[in-house]
């Protein structure tokens, strides 16, 4: 168990964030009516060879998994964001990415196989019928759900279902001594790409976008009115760590910051056809100032979103050079439902900025450019990135900016890069904070479910003993890593993931970002003329 997490941590966030920058399309696939599926010798090849091994070749080999590797291996030798899903992986994919799912909107664990339910989640039909964090769901219709060997897809299965169909669902609450039932009709429960909207201070709104799904831009804009509607004259869109999505949520959402008739972005495929997007309508907050959080995970879709503001001298874009994917990926289904995302053009900014760093190198290269920011300072130092001077733009009002790999901030803020702070974060990737909470809340499940979020907020909900009961849980889990000396941010984390599974998402973004270098930076520039 130990050795899982001996890999070299820059080296697993860096390929955790090149997992996650895949970006879809604004277009649908169709084949063209100029044979795109035609016959030709080199498919007949493979076809053949396939053949021959299916009814030729002495043993049985599973023809399916010759050619998902067959289909990787082609993939992985264009670049390194043309991949392949397979199609057990497709429909959490595509899932994932449309921003709803049909179910009844609990997220769980299994604990000594009883379903308890880790929080209702917004938005969903269980959060409407008052079902809680802590719930013990024991039966679906008739169907027992405890004591039982069942795993984690079936569980779901049972959750899951055709939209508007009803399951009974029978509960067990502490602290109560009869059974509850609740009639749960499923729907759709939306899966939030917008983190978090709040005030920063009495001028300035923020609002924290994860990812650009099919619902980004209704999120967004719903965000941008009620903060409006609370005073905000400013904005902070907060891109850190967003690997991307769909290109055309990114395009609504700068069209809402921009002037009529400004270049977005343009694209140019391989027969040099160039396809530009301007803006086109008038925006919520074409006037007011704006800030652009973004980080070395910031990816495609956000590099778009950075690029059209700094390249229109619109607004002030804050943090470490953006991660660097300039490639236009479209999906396409492959007909036994699995599909590929396959680099079909290449965009540049307004300027005419392409900011895909190179791959001429291999993937492992190209991924590895993450650790090499550690090493040459970039992380710290602004003045560590070097560019090629033949990169080099100008925008309208004057302003020098530079591509060949990723958007260069207009104000630096340095990484904290103290190998225990980085070790934090990472256990929070792993999980082992939400669980270490879970387990925690349960020991006190009805006075954590009766506090407000003042009362939560403005009390002493962590201790010391809180912190240590953690360290024992990192240890009892086979981490060795060490965090004990950042006890005030062990605290922090605690209570933040603690305030997402009792309040949600806005809360903890709310405590995680108390004390952070980027966030301070930008209340500082908000408060300058």
């Amino acid at each position: 168990m130990k050795k899982k997490y001996k890999i070299y941590l820059p080296l697993l966030l860096g390929l955790a964030c090149a997992a996650g920058v895949l970006l879809g399309s604004k277009l649908d696939f169709t084949p063209d009516q100029k044979g795109l599926f035609s016959s030709n010798a080199k498919k007949e090849k493979l076809n053949r060879l396939i053949d021959y091994i299916d009814y030729e070749y002495v043993d049985d080999v599973n023809t399916d998994s010759i050619v998902d590797v067959t289909v990787n291996r082609i993939l992985e030798n264009l670049d390194p964001h043309s991949v392949y899903i397979p199609k057990n992986e497709y429909a959490g994919v595509t899932e994932n990415m449309q921003g709803d799912f049909v179910g009844i909107g609990v997220s769980f664990y299994n604990v000594q196989d009883t379903i308890v339910v880790i929080q209702a989640m917004t938005g969903g039909p269980s959060e409407k019928l008052g079902i809680k964090g802590g719930d013990r769901i024991l039966y679906a219709n008739d169907k027992q759900l405890f004591n039982k060997q069942i795993s984690n897809d079936s569980i779901i299965a049972q959750l899951k279902g055709v939209e508007d169909s009803k399951v009974t669902l029978t509960v067990l609450r502490k602290g109560l001594n009869k059974l509850l039932k609740f009639n749960v009709k499923r729907s759709k429960v939306p899966l939030k790409s917008v983190d978090a909207a709040y005030m920063l201070n009495l001028d300035l709104g923020y609002i924290k976008v994860n990812r650009f799904s099919e619902t980004t831009y209704k999120e967004f804009k719903s965000s941008l009115i009620k903060l409006k509607a609370e005073g905000a004259t400013q904005i902070v869109i907060d891109l850190r760590d967003n690997p991307g999505g769909y290109l055309s949520e990114a395009i609504n959402i700068v069209d809402e910051f921009l002037e009529d008739g400004q270049l977005i972005l343009f694209t140019k495929n391989k027969k040099g056809a160039i396809e530009e997007t301007f803006s086109n309508k008038k925006g919520a907050f074409e006037k007011n100032k704006l800030f652009v959080l973004i980080n070395e995970n910031s990816a495609s879709a956000s590099e778009i979103v950075a690029g059209a503001f700094q390249d229109n001298d619109r607004g002030t874009i804050v943090g470490r050079r953006s991660y660097g994917k300039g490639l236009v990926q479209r999906e396409m289904e492959l007909g036994d439902g699995s599909a590929v995302r396959l680099t079909i053009a290449r965009y540049y900014t307004p300027t005419g900025r392409s900011i895909q760093k190179s791959y001429e190198m291999g993937n492992e290269a190209y991924f590895n450019d993450y650790i090499l920011r550690y090493k040459n300072g970039e992380m710290t130092n602004g003045d560590s990135i070097h560019v090629a001077d033949s990169l080099r733009y100008e925008t309208p009002g004057g302003k020098i900016v530079y591509g060949g790999g990723g958007i260069i901030p207009d104000i630096f803020v340095a990484k904290d890069t103290n190998m225990e702070r980085e070790n934090i974060t990472y256990v929070l990737r792993l999980g082992l904070f939400s669980r270490f909470v879970f387990e925690e809340l349960e020991k006190n499940r009805s006075f954590y479910n009766n506090l407000s979020w003042k009362e939560f907020y403005t009390s002493e909900v962590v201790t010391d003993k809180t912190v240590e009961n953690f360290l024992a849980y990192m240890k009892s889990q086979n981490v060795p890593m060490k965090v004990d000396t950042y006890q005030p941010l062990l605290k922090k984390y605690i209570k933040a993931v603690m305030a997402e599974q009792l309040f949600g998402t806005n809360e903890f973004q709310r405590i995680i970002n108390e004390n952070d270098r980027i966030i301070d930076k930008v209340i500082e520039l908000s408060l300058t003329n």
